[in-house]
């Protein structure tokens, strides 16, 4: 027996190491550059953006000429009937005439108001808001693996320590046994010693089940090929950053928040539509040009055929006079808008700083019951230590010590509650602030 156990752990240690290589262990930058690189909500927001800068052109806008060709080819079979004035008449069936023509044709807007310029200015604005779109969309995955990537590290957590409660449990059960079988401990405190066991069990299978939930989460996120891949995250303790100052975040809130720039470019596109309109009140002037060529041929004249060559040239300049007050209609619906987008930008700005105070109390608050739980988690162990020894000697009743073993599992869980909710606050707090990239 001594040599199959010895020939069973030789062969678990030389397999360690492949089971160890099998295993795909990532870090929080590995992880959130798969996602960067492969998710897909990513990948879609990214398209999205690059239709917004191709829209960004002179042509667009309408800086460039338009130059066109065209070519066209018809013709027409005439019966004619014709009666003179000398009392004669003439005839003619199957008259075959036909008319060719090309011609190129050059179109220029010279001036119309300044809407050429203000298209292309809003075009821009719409580009920078694709990119900042971009951002939101980035930024939200990032906090996404993040928050996942410590989720996961607390459900392991979770899953230690129910390991070790059913170690307590199985120890407490051995002793509640060999307790009966000596005659010294009652049947009654052997069973209720099982069916702790088999609770703390039973629990812990459920935790098995949240890791797996999580861990599939995370590769949903990093947009892995197969979501059922085992990946484990490197690190094994969700660290905190106690540091952060209420009036740098705002600072930074109020100056680098996507959404805060989006509302204040939508303001500037509200003005530029404003603009727009009042460039109908402008005079317009259209230059225009072409060369063409025209060939006819006639089934029944003196003349067989016909080409000519001609180029033409024109300026266009009109203002409109009257157009029944839709301009003025036009123009207050704009000033209106304007109102509403600024409206918009205030409230979106007092959302967003409702928001930073309220998570930054939590975050506060929450690094204090941090520093409690710790306290109380030490309190905890040691009380068990205690109950253990207490136990084993006879002099602690079984009720007593699952009192004790369940403090110190309430102790822990509530730690790593805390600790996950204080990361979770400050993973909102840098992403509110535009600083969410600093993980990387």
């Amino acid at each position: 027996m001594k040599v199959k156990r010895l020939f069973f752990s030789a062969l678990l240690i030389g397999a360690l190491p492949l089971l160890v290589n099998a295993q795909k262990t990532l870090s929080l930058q590995e992880c959130i550059n798969l996602g960067l690189e492969r998710n897909f909500s990513i990948r879609l927001a990214r398209n999205t953006e690059e239709i917004s800068a191709n829209n960004v052109t002179l042509g667009n806008a309408g800086y460039l000429p338009r130059l066109s060709l065209s070519a066209q080819q018809s013709g027409v079979v005439n019966n004619v009937n014709q009666n003179l004035a000398d009392g004669s008449s003439n005839s003619s069936r199957g008259v075959h005439n036909t008319s060719s023509n090309a011609g190129l044709n050059l179109n220029q807007t010279i001036f119309d108001g300044f809407r050429v310029q203000t298209t292309y200015q809003q075009l821009q604005e719409l580009g920078e808001i694709g990119s900042l779109q971009t951002r939101i969309t980035i930024e939200n995955m990032v906090a996404g693996i993040i928050a996942e990537y410590y989720n996961l590290i607390q459900q392991e957590r979770l899953l230690s320590n129910l390991q070790y409660a059913v170690e307590l449990s199985k120890e407490r059960a051995r002793i509640d046994e060999e307790r009966y079988l000596l005659g010294s401990g009652s049947k009654l405190q052997l069973l209720q010693s099982q069916v702790y066991l088999n609770a703390d069990s039973s629990r812990l299978g459920r935790q098995y089940e949240t890791v797996r939930t999580s861990r599939i989460r995370l590769n949903e996120l990093m947009a892995l090929d197969d979501i059922t891949e085992m990946v484990f995250v490197r690190d094994s303790v969700i660290e905190v950053n106690p540091n952060l100052v209420y009036d740098n975040l705002l600072q930074a809130t109020l100056s680098n928040n996507a959404s805060l720039l989006i509302a204040s470019k939508n303001t500037v596109i509200s003005e530029y539509d404003r603009k727009l309109i009042a460039s109908n009140t402008y005079p317009y002037l259209n230059f225009s040009s072409g060369y063409g060529m025209t060939y006819n041929t006639y089934g029944n004249s003196t003349i067989n055929n016909q080409r000519n060559l001609s180029a033409n040239y024109g300026l266009t300049l009109g203002f409109n006079i009257f157009d029944g007050l839709n301009q003025r209609r036009e123009m207050s619906n704009a000033a209106i808008r304007i109102e509403n987008s600024r409206l918009a930008s205030q409230q979106v700005e007092q959302q967003t700083r409702a928001d930073l105070l309220t998570i930054y109390n939590a975050y506060n608050n929450n690094l204090m019951l941090l520093n409690l739980e710790l306290q109380n988690l030490g309190v905890a162990r040691e009380n068990l230590e205690i109950a253990l020894e207490r136990y084993k000697l006879g002099a602690l009743a079984g009720l007593e010590l699952r009192e004790v073993q369940k403090s110190l599992l309430d102790a822990e869980e509530r730690l790593l509650s805390i600790q996950y909710q204080t990361k979770l606050a400050e993973i909102s707090l840098l992403q509110i602030s535009g600083r969410i990239m600093t993980y990387l």
